[in-house]
């Protein structure tokens, strides 16, 4: 069901009103998504957006919604969701004019995180309103589009692991990761682009469009998502401790100054290792032996940040934690105080 908004908009250069489709994923992550359709149209229609927000119902839904809103001529759709509705939405909007915003309502929030810096929703909603979109780039495994980050060996067993859980959330993935370290094996993967070829024993072999998988994991820490490249992060098999130690630089932004580290920086490339679990963008799925990856330059409209500070290891990483922190305080706070007042309604 749509809700629009009731105010008149202000005309864009084109004479058109500036529509936005608000797509909310009810089920995603752990923070309540109660009043948003009415904080997201207050927040936008001072900027003369028309906004309507539409609930996905089942898998698949926010790609309907999202490409019949690009169908129609919306100026933007917003992603409320994970980077599962995420992945859904921006597969609709990709090579259209519709611009993405994503408000990180998910467990990770990997492309969200990259964007604005952080999973502070406010600010996420601050900066669609600035209303500067830019062309960004995605990449594709054999046709599959991917926005975030593309795996394959233990951070897709880990996916695999941490997607057939009741519960989600940072504590849920440490304890998915601990469990998979224990018992996994490194794999066997050859890689070819166009000015080199490898064969490697690997840990992680991870495709990167963006620099994180999400929780402030800093995979490959100065991916740009506009320069038509993706870096590919090969960690290779090391030690139980040498690999220990990477884990601990993945998350102060160090992890391509690690030993373990190589990078290919590619437009396309080709991996062929033994059919198995892969993830994308977090989502897991199962692998051929031959996987073609491209990068689509400038393939994505996007809300962009203009004043997102440039990557800095440890300083970024522990910004953005205290960012994250603040906000979910916030709006736990925001959501009981909303809960009393409803309550008390009820008596008086």
């Amino acid at each position: 069901m749509l809700q629009a908004s009731e105010n008149r908009a202000i005309n864009d250069t084109s004479g058109k009103p500036r529509r936005i489709l608000l797509i909310i994923n009810p089920i995603s992550g752990t923070l309540s998504k109660e009043g948003l359709s009415e904080r997201v149209i207050a927040r936008l229609q001072r900027e003369g957006f028309v906004v309507e927000s539409a609930i996905t119902e089942r898998a698949g839904h926010g790609y309907e919604l999202a490409r019949n809103a690009a169908e129609r001529g919306y100026y933007g759709v917003i992603a409320a969701g994970g980077d599962g509705t995420v992945n859904e939405i921006a597969s609709a909007l990709r090579g259209t004019r519709t611009i993405m915003g994503i408000l990180p309502f998910g467990s990770g929030n990997g492309l969200a995180r990259h964007l604005y810096g952080s999973i502070d929703v406010d600010h996420a909603l601050e900066t669609i309103a600035l209303d500067c979109p830019q062309s960004c780039d995605y990449g594709t495994i054999n046709g599959n589009p991917f926005f975030c980050t593309f795996g394959l060996g233990f951070d897709a067993k880990v996916s695999q692991k941490f997607s057939s859980l009741p519960s989600r959330g940072l504590t849920t993935y440490i304890k998915s990761a601990i469990q998979e370290y224990l018992r996994f094996s490194p794999t066997e993967y050859s890689i070819k682009s166009a000015d080199k070829e490898i064969t490697v024993k690997a840990f992680i072999v991870a495709v990167c469009n963006a620099s994180q998988y999400g929780n402030n994991a800093f995979i490959a820490p100065h991916a740009s998502i506009r320069d038509g490249l993706l870096d590919i992060m090969i960690i290779h098999k090391g030690n139980p401790l040498t690999r220990a130690l990477a884990g601990v630089e993945l998350f102060t932004g160090r992890l391509d100054r690690n030993l373990l580290m190589e990078t290919m920086r590619v437009r396309e490339a080709t991996i062929k290792h033994i059919p198995g679990p892969g993830h994308i963008d977090g989502e897991p799925v199962m692998t051929p032996e031959t996987l073609r990856i491209e990068c689509h330059k400038g393939g994505l409209q996007l809300f962009y940040d203009p004043a997102k500070p440039p990557f800095r290891p440890f300083i970024t990483p522990i910004e953005s934690l205290r960012t994250d922190y603040r906000y979910v305080i916030k709006e736990k706070f925001r959501t009981t105080i909303k809960r009393v007042r409803t309550g008390l309604k009820k008596f008086f």
